[in-house]
């Protein structure tokens, strides 16, 4: 479904992405790890077409990405930070991106799902961050794309919220779609992630299942896992 191969990426003189190799052909939940400076934004954004590698070639169901848009149709993608324009109404950036992406999109459902219709009227500036993810949620769910990418979707949910979320990811999952994920969240990422790609300085580290991890690492513990690997990389 997704595949690159050799992207480099470098801005003024950092190296973001030095020679990332990496091809998600399966389906499931894979969880792109690794500290601030790794390289993991970067690789999103390429693989949205946000950001045009220097060299190498990476494909989304088999179309090179390079000067190609029609791809990204393909993919729903949950920003970390979303910016929203302030004064419109909860109701009417739900119908902008419906009208943008020209698709019919399940948004009912999950308006109601995450407690969203006594906000429908109210204006995006008058939201708390955590309603404001919510809204993030049903932009980027309402539509039915094979592929979904959701970088920190946990950020500011409450319990709830966040059970809500476990579901739906999981329901995806079930109709065979690929997704890709960030998160901070390590506990999160065990209980969702088929398998993990953890990058360092640019490249990938690590792809694999947490099983194989910790075996690897000799680690019971999945934080203490990835804290083996940022250790065994500073040593």
């Amino acid at each position: 479904m997704i595949e690159i191969k050799d992207v480099h990426k470098k801005f003024g003189k950092n190296q973001v992405l030095k020679g990332i190799d990496l091809d998600i052909s399966e389906k499931g939940i894979f969880a792109i790890l690794g500290p601030n400076g790794s390289g993991k934004t970067t690789l999103i954004k390429a693989v949205l077409g946000m950001v045009i590698p220097d060299s190498g070639k990476l494909t989304v169901g088999g179309i090179p990405i390079k000067k190609s848009w029609e791809y990204r149709d393909q993919i729903d993608y949950l920003p970390q930070i979303a910016n929203f324009p302030p004064n419109l109404k909860v109701s009417e950036i739900i119908a902008m991106i419906k009208d943008l992406r020209n698709r019919p999109g399940d948004d009912k459902n999950l308006v109601e799902l995450f407690g969203l219709k006594p906000f429908m009227s109210k204006k995006i500036s008058n939201l708390s961050g955590g309603t404001k993810q919510k809204v993030n949620l049903v932009l980027t769910l309402m539509f039915d794309s094979p592929i979904i990418i959701l970088d920190e979707p946990t950020s500011g949910l409450d319990p709830i919220a966040m059970l809500h979320l476990k579901e739906l990811i999981l329901e995806e999952k079930a109709k065979g779609k690929t997704i890709l994920m960030t998160s901070h969240i390590m506990s999160f990422v065990e209980e969702m992630a088929d398998e993990i790609v953890f990058l360092l300085e640019g490249k990938v580290y690590f792809k694999g299942d947490i099983e194989t991890l910790k075996n690897q690492t000799n680690q019971v513990v999945f934080e203490r896992a990835i804290a083996h690997l940022l250790t065994q990389e500073n040593a």
